[in-house]
């Protein structure tokens, strides 16, 4: 969580006087309701008897189920957080044309621009590991990678990402797992570097392989010769073909060699 503000501070001290809790474990509740947009609250603390849930409304349920009287002080706790966080419009994702209301002083201490610019806001896991930092973003299908100061956001398409790995050395390339198994970020669109939008590559249809002309096989006299036989239905069709090349082979048109050739594989499909 950010670091309080002096103000910030003074409102969950009084919150914690108030509801007789430990500055730290309201901090710590402050948290849970803040992540549930001020409306839920999932925590996990030793004054509060453990893990436990709240849901504006009233329902607050608890490890130790029977203390009714714990679970009204955490309850009341968590109704003077949540309208807390109400009068923090930062805290809460609205709709930019949602109006805003007045804001209170400021709980907590201004926070830098984010690397990853302000297009993409709340993501569901970061880390840096070895110079190279990554943010993912579920909700807007976006992952963002920062190496060398270079930041590239990428499309993460269907995939739902839910565990990184990095080979070793500084600014070693990442990969990711989701639903599919292990997946490369090299194989992802890329969407924008440094702030400047990329063009998104257009498939190109891959295009058909055309048709080489088959080379025509000549006898030593010029006389085309067929590449392949047509089918031969019975044996007099063959042997009226092995006539026509014996008159070619007469007529001089035909080598002894081609006409030897030619005859042995009409022969051959008898």
């Amino acid at each position: 969580m950010r670091p309080l503000t002096p103000s910030g501070q003074q409102a969950v001290s009084q919150i914690a006087q108030r509801h007789g809790f430990s500055v730290e474990a309201v901090t710590t509740m402050l948290d849970a309701v803040i992540n549930g947009n001020g409306s839920m609250a999932q925590f996990s603390h030793p004054e509060f008897g453990g893990s436990g849930q709240w849901m504006s409304g009233g329902m607050t349920m608890l490890s130790d189920m029977f203390n009714n009287y714990l679970k009204g002080r955490v309850d009341n706790l968590c109704a003077d957080l949540a309208a807390l966080v109400a009068s923090q419009s930062d805290l809460i994702q609205r709709a930019s044309s949602q109006p805003q209301g007045q804001e209170g002083a400021s709980l907590f201490v201004p926070a830098g621009p984010d690397w990853w610019g302000p297009e993409l806001r709340w993501p569901d896991s970061s880390g840096a590991q070895n110079g190279v930092r990554y943010a993912y973003f579920s909700q807007a299908h976006r992952l963002a990678i920062e190496v060398n100061g270079q930041v590239t956001i990428y499309d993460t398409l269907d995939h739902q990402i839910g565990g990184v790995s990095q080979q070793q050395g500084y600014g070693g390339s990442l990969s990711f797992n989701s639903q599919y198994g292990l997946i490369d970020i090299s194989r992802l669109p890329v969407l924008s570097i440094d702030g400047q939008a990329q063009a998104v590559p257009v498939p190109v249809p891959a295009q058909q392989p055309q048709p080489q002309p088959q080379p025509q096989i000549t006898s030593g006299f010029g006389v085309p010769l067929p590449t392949s036989a047509p089918p031969i239905a019975t044996a007099s069709d063959i042997f009226t073909l092995i006539e026509r090349l014996s008159e070619l082979h007469q007529r001089g048109l035909l080598s002894d060699q081609e006409y030897g050739s030619k005859k042995a594989e009409l022969l051959s499909r008898l």
